[in-house]
């Protein structure tokens, strides 16, 4: 799981991508990035992108990869499009649409593509595929993980420090080995710094029903939680609906975001922090190299020391400067080695 197959792969995703804005078609399944009127188009390469059922406006995970899939064409001219998966059964059949239809590579975006990325990818051998948060083996593969873990422990770092009433929340989506890692991570983070908080731990089933996140946050608020980390794709926009509905009555509750830095979508008021994952910058280098033509097939697992996960740089605004720094220390004890944080 942890072998380490493209060293350039994992120094180049440590660097920062500058994303353009993200492509909405919410009417259609399909959607195609689009250029300014004085990008000319300067490479052939067709690349396509299969969401999970979250979406590709689900402000998370699929956002980012999209965003990144966008700057591509930007910059290199590239046809980039993607297909939206209602359900499961669609996986299959949107990848073999990229696939059999001659695209230079095709994406799947989280762990429940896994089986459907394999199955595709060896019945088309000559084909060129990538998937996030899964590890597929197959040598025409190219599988980026991330130690959620890692990151979900620095949260938990926040979260345990800051609470006032030592009830946090953790909303996981369905769960599955990827989902876990954030969860034990936030839940050994958290111990770490305030052994007496307690976090409650609920698992909604789905990645795309805010109605679900919405009603387990507003249990959890309701217990006495003030903090709940989500890890749920779209069903935490309704963590933070709820969230939002509440601090505009005067209480103050907060909601830790998770892939990206949520407080673009959610605001200051609302959003503690947020564990970040370098989604974007794998998406967009990977698909570089189909560009470039240096593709490899391969696994690479992204943690804190190749700056895949973190927290999100303006976690300053409603973190203290005291409890950044804890952070900092626990992340370099990490890195070292000195702090082995669990996995599941």
């Amino acid at each position: 799981m942890k072998k380490i197959l493209n060293t350039s792969l994992v120094l180049a995703l440590s660097l920062s991508v500058v994303l353009a804005g993200c492509g909405k078609n919410e009417n259609n399944a399909t959607g195609e990035a689009a250029t300014g009127n004085n990008a000319a188009p300067t490479s052939t390469i067709k690349i396509g992108m299969v969401t999970d059922v979250g979406g590709v406006n689900d402000k998370s995970f699929n956002q980012s990869a999209w965003e990144a899939l966008t700057a591509i064409k930007e910059e290199t001219g590239a046809d980039v499009q993607y297909l939206q998966s209602k359900d499961k059964t669609e996986y299959t059949p949107n990848l073999n649409k990229y696939v059999k239809g001659g695209y230079d590579l095709t994406w799947g975006i989280g762990f429940d593509l896994g089986e459907d990325i394999k199955s595709v990818a060896d019945q088309n051998p000559e084909s060129k595929l990538a998937i996030i948060d899964a590890v597929v083996d197959s040598p025409n593969v190219q599988s980026v993980t991330f130690a959620e873990n890692e990151g979900a422990f620095l949260v938990g770092v926040v979260a345990g420090k800051m609470t006032t009433t030592n009830k946090i929340g953790f909303v996981g989506g369905s769960e599955i080995p990827v989902i876990k890692r954030f969860e034990v991570g936030f839940l050994a983070g958290v111990a770490a710094v305030n052994p007496d908080a307690k976090v409650n731990v609920f698992y909604t089933g789905a990645f795309d029903k805010p109605d679900q996140g919405k009603v387990a946050a507003a249990t959890m608020y309701n217990d006495g939680s003030d903090i709940i980390f989500h890890a749920s794709g779209a069903t935490g926009t309704g963590v933070f609906n709820e969230a939002t509905s509440r601090v505009k009555q005067g209480e103050k509750v907060w909601v830790i975001g998770v892939d990206k830095d949520q407080s673009l979508e959610f605001g200051d008021e609302v959003t503690l922090t947020s564990m970040v994952k370098g989604v974007d910058a794998a998406v967009k280098r990977v698909s570089q190299e189909v560009v470039d033509g240096t593709f490899k097939g391969g696994t690479v697992e992204l943690g804190l020391a190749e700056d895949g996960v973190g927290i999100a740089k303006t976690s300053d605004k409603n973190v203290p400067a005291d409890v950044i720094a804890l952070v900092e220390e626990y992340k370099a004890k990490i890195i070292s080695g000195e702090i082995t944080v669990p996995q599941e």
